[in-house]
């Protein structure tokens, strides 16, 4: 009898940790496919543009003994023969698929904002940080940068560029720092500001141009680079199979993250919709859900009942530079108390959750089922089928 094959879509934060986690049973063929023959250090893009720091690392150090690393993309899920169809033009088949394609920015279309998909740079991918990264460098430092988004994103880029020395604006289009706290607001605002960042709060972008962005107030901003961190999107790879998603396109699962038209399908990390209640994008979720959707593929496997979904946060850590950082507390659900620290011990302390990330992974490929996560929170309510936002 052959052995049973699970294949893993998406080498990121949780699909690596689920690939190895799987391990727990050596008779299973596990199979990891990604775009790339690298792993990504998404938390550390913006350290790759300001060429602070790497954001790659090789995956023979991460993945464990056995796992089959396919570099190709997915064109579509065949569920009817749990197969994969790859760019290359071959198939993959499974017997179990753990979904975890991730996340990706969003430049606005043309008749959003003009002229912000001819212009303006992405980082929230390898490539296009890397070409933001060069465009930088052909830049002199006082040259004007505009940094369009308040997340968290947008912050600790805007930061990572102020500390070179280079001019930086960050247009927030609202509120700055939206998931933190009246105190992690005001942290990360007093540090941003020792650093010379002219932050915007109350005008938004509405349109970019080679050399110069326009305000929704009409102000015309020199900007000799414009990067737009406003906003996430995952990959369609679920809508073009013909899976269910939210209005994102994650992929809609219930509460073991199981897709709900397929229970051979686990979804995993940002592009995971459980009931319709997505968790918080994040490296914090992407992890532990990397987990539980190996465990749900192990339970279904072994004939048993998968566990419901059960993850607690504690709080967000931003670094502000490579020598400050807002460190904001959180209630188990992942709601900001207003309670925060800010300083030079918060950028330590945010180095050290970084270099624990891939700590985590490569401890789980030497030890599969050693992974350890916080456990609790509140989870939604499951709407009724009729009630679920948005499906597609």
């Amino acid at each position: 009898m052959s052995n049973t094959r699970v294949v893993v879509i998406g080498g990121g934060y949780a699909g690596t940790l689920a690939a190895n986690r799987l391990r727990q049973r050596p008779d299973l063929e596990v199979t990891l496919v990604n775009p790339r023959p690298v792993f990504v250090e998404r938390i550390r893009l913006h350290q790759l543009v300001a060429d602070t720091g790497a954001a790659t690392a090789d995956y023979g150090t991460l993945l464990g003994e056995g796992i089959q690393l396919v570099v190709d993309a997915v064109e579509r899920i065949d569920t009817a023969d749990r197969r994969l169809l790859l760019t290359s033009g071959t198939a993959l088949a499974y017997d179990y698929l753990i979904y975890a394609v991730g996340s990706t920015g969003v430049v606005p279309a043309q008749d959003a904002v003009p002229g912000a998909a001819e212009f303006a740079h992405s980082i929230c991918d390898l490539e296009s940080a890397q070409r933001l990264r060069y465009a930088l460098a052909d830049l002199p430092l006082n040259a004007p940068v505009t940094v369009v988004g308040g997340g968290l994103t947008g912050i600790e880029t805007a930061s990572e560029l102020a500390e070179q020395g280079r001019p930086v604006t960050l247009v927030c289009g609202g509120t700055l720092g939206t998931s933190l706290s009246k105190r992690g607001r005001r942290s990360v605002a007093k540090q941003l500001r020792r650093l010379e960042v002219t932050i915007a709060e109350t005008v938004a972008v509405s349109e970019v141009r080679w050399d110069s962005v326009v305000l929704s107030d009409g102000a015309v901003l020199p900007s000799a680079a414009t990067v737009w961190t406003a906003g996430f999107t995952v990959p369609d790879l679920a809508t073009r199979s013909g899976l269910r998603t939210d209005e994102l396109g994650r992929l809609l699962t219930d509460e073991t993250l199981t897709s709900v038209d397929d229970d051979r399908i686990v979804a995993a990390g940002d592009a995971a919709a459980p009931s319709g209640q997505p968790l918080r994008m994040s490296c914090q979720a992407a992890e532990p859900l990397g987990a539980q959707a190996a465990e749900t593929v192990l339970a279904r496997i072994a004939g048993q009942t998968p566990a419901a979904l059960k993850q607690a946060f504690v709080g967000q850590c931003i670094s502000i530079g490579r020598s400050r950082g807002t460190l904001q507390f959180a209630r188990t659900d992942d709601t900001p108390v207003n309670l925060a620290l800010g300083g030079r011990t918060t950028a330590a302390i945010k180095e050290r959750i970084c270099r624990g990330t891939l700590w985590a992974i490569r401890r789980e490929a030497a030890k599969p089922g050693s992974y350890f996560w916080l456990k609790g929170g509140n989870r939604p309510a499951q709407p009724a089928a009729d009630e679920q936002v948005a499906i597609k």
